[in-house]
């Protein structure tokens, strides 16, 4: 059996990011979503989830590129410099990870509240990710997963593609970020045992990866056509070019008109019914 959840991140990010996700839910394929508890439309957001309620929404926990929930004094080594903003550059975060520069118990604390202000609003949060996948590191993932238990959620991204998937993309453009991807499995089992250990559950891997930025048809057929037994995630990136996605810093800004029109697509549709493709939600892997 072949199982498939398509997840939406940067829900909240945006108005436009927003309505977007909601619609690939309502007229496409997507079935899951994380949530940016200090994204600009959160407000917008959660409203928009209560007219939804089958859609599964889990936190999209941000450590780069934003500010904290938690006060600046109670999370000072994962501030940029102490400027009151996290790291705006992934390498950067890498490197303080290598170095044991970031302190655990902050990052529990902080993931912690980005959790707890989803569930205040009324958010039933069914599974947890990270910006920019920043959990593949020990370092972070092992005070997400306390975090996680601590707010009584179950499920986790699994934040590593299989290579063999990765490789159909077949852009040279892609090179640099396969490469990167294929370093970053080495952790695979590292990661697995430490969701084992935490008694949480997770998918086999994540597709689309190395495709962010570039998905198209082409690349999106390929992948379904070629996934394996198990139960995997398809993450996805759906929004609106308009001013404030703009003004959100995001590299992501034409894909995502891109993206929502191939999850919308019923070619896609097609292509997951034609190999058997099951779609379900994170709130059926728990």
């Amino acid at each position: 059996m072949r199982r498939l959840i398509v997840n939406a991140d940067d829900f909240g990010l945006t108005s436009g990011v927003t309505r977007a996700i909601v619609e690939a839910y309502t007229q496409g394929i997507v079935t899951s979503a994380t949530l940016m508890a200090n994204g600009g439309a959160l407000q917008e957001a959660v409203q928009l989830a209560q007219s939804v309620p089958r859609l599964s929404i889990g936190c999209h926990v941000v450590l780069v590129d934003g500010t904290p929930v938690l006060e600046e004094s109670k999370v000072p080594s994962l501030l940029d410099n102490g400027n009151g903003s996290f790291q705006t550059a992934l390498s950067r975060f890498a490197v303080k990870c290598l170095r044991g520069e970031l302190a655990p118990d902050e990052i529990e604390a902080e993931a912690a509240a980005q959790v707890r202000k989803l569930q205040s609003a009324g958010i039933s949060v069914s599974h947890l990710d990270t910006h920019k996948h920043t959990h593949m590191f020990s370092r972070v993932l092992r005070p997400l997963l306390r975090a996680a238990q601590n707010c009584g959620i179950r499920a986790i991204r699994n934040p590593l593609e299989p290579i063999r998937l990765g490789q159909i993309a077949g852009q040279p453009s892609l090179w640099k970020r396969w490469g990167q991807v294929r370093i970053l499995n080495r952790l695979a089992k590292e990661f697995r045992s430490a969701v084992v250990e935490a008694g949480m559950v997770t998918p086999d891997g994540t597709l689309g990866i190395i495709a962010t930025g570039v998905m198209n048809e082409r690349i999106l057929r390929s992948i379904i056509a070629r996934i394996p037994e198990g139960t995997w995630e398809l993450v996805c990136h759906p929004g609106y070019d308009d001013d404030d996605l703009a003004k959100a810093g995001t590299r992501l800004r034409a894909s995502r008109v891109q993206e929502l029109a191939l999850l919308k697509s019923p070619r896609v549709r097609e292509e997951l019914q034609k190999h058997d493709i099951q779609l379900i939600s994170y709130r059926e892997i728990v």
